[in-house]
């Protein structure tokens, strides 16, 4: 078990081999990443500047001697609208990148399979059936955020063992929403419903709690989220070819 913990760990790092030594991908990567960073900086010079009026217009009448008040303000500004624009990047990148995130999963799902890909993968199927499958499925992904977070918030009542249990869950859910997320892709393919998927997660532990783990200490530093989005789509690819496949072979049985 320890040792598939440990080859789940390092699907980001071999995703990143795999990555430089296939250039056609380079563009399904590089792309979404240059959309996130534009969409970024247009979002926080924006914020920033109408910020900035906002404390000059705060300050503005205060006395001389409480000038520091402005400056402190602007700093804080700075930072919080920095991390701010890192979080609300993550929430929203796998959106904005999902056209080239599809086509790297693709791409890299037959070069590593060389096998025909689904008849889903090739753009077939209506729109807007496709739309409400996705829907459906981030519905389902919420309700079981809202659900388990209610009971692991309730667990902080406990002292102690309590707290250190809810957070011990937060670290468990984060990594199963982050599995869900990035062997998406893989898992869309097959028009797996929102339990099926689950139950690949689970029939692919104690790997998939390790690929999920790193997986969400990536994605929650600010900006290197922006590079590590792509990674763990190309990482979330090669889990499922090397190993979440054949527990959908096993689910399908």
């Amino acid at each position: 078990m320890i040792s598939g913990f440990i080859a789940g760990l390092t699907y980001p790092f071999r995703a990143l081999g795999v990555l430089a030594r296939t250039p056609r991908l380079w563009s399904y990567v590089l792309v979404p990443v240059l959309v996130n960073l534009l969409v970024g900086v247009t979002i926080y010079v924006g914020l920033l500047f109408a910020g900035f009026r906002t404390i000059d217009a705060i300050v503005v009448g205060l006395p001389t001697w409480a000038v520091g008040v402005g400056t402190l303000l602007r700093a804080l500004l700075v930072v919080v609208l920095l991390l701010a624009t890192g979080f609300v990047l993550v929430q929203f990148g796998v959106v904005l990148g999902a056209p080239w995130y599809t086509k790297l999963s693709n791409e890299l799902e037959w070069h590593q399979t060389g096998q025909v890909l689904p008849e889903t993968a090739n753009g077939s199927g209506g729109a807007l059936h496709d739309l409400w499958l996705a829907l459906k499925y981030e519905l389902q992904k919420l309700a079981l955020v809202l659900l388990v977070g209610i009971g692991l918030l309730l667990l902080n009542l406990v002292p102690v063992v309590g707290q250190l249990l809810s957070f011990a869950g937060w670290i468990a859910l984060g990594a199963t929403v982050a599995c869900l997320d990035f062997l998406g892709y893989a898992l869309e393919r097959r028009r797996l419903g929102f339990g099926e998927r689950l139950g690949v997660v689970r029939r692919s532990m104690p790997a998939s709690a390790g690929f999920g783990l790193i997986c969400l200490g990536l994605v929650s530093i600010p900006f290197v989220n922006l590079l590590s989005i792509p990674l763990c789509v190309t990482a979330g690819t090669l889990f499922f070819c090397e190993r979440a496949r054949f527990a959908v072979d096993r689910q399908k049985r």
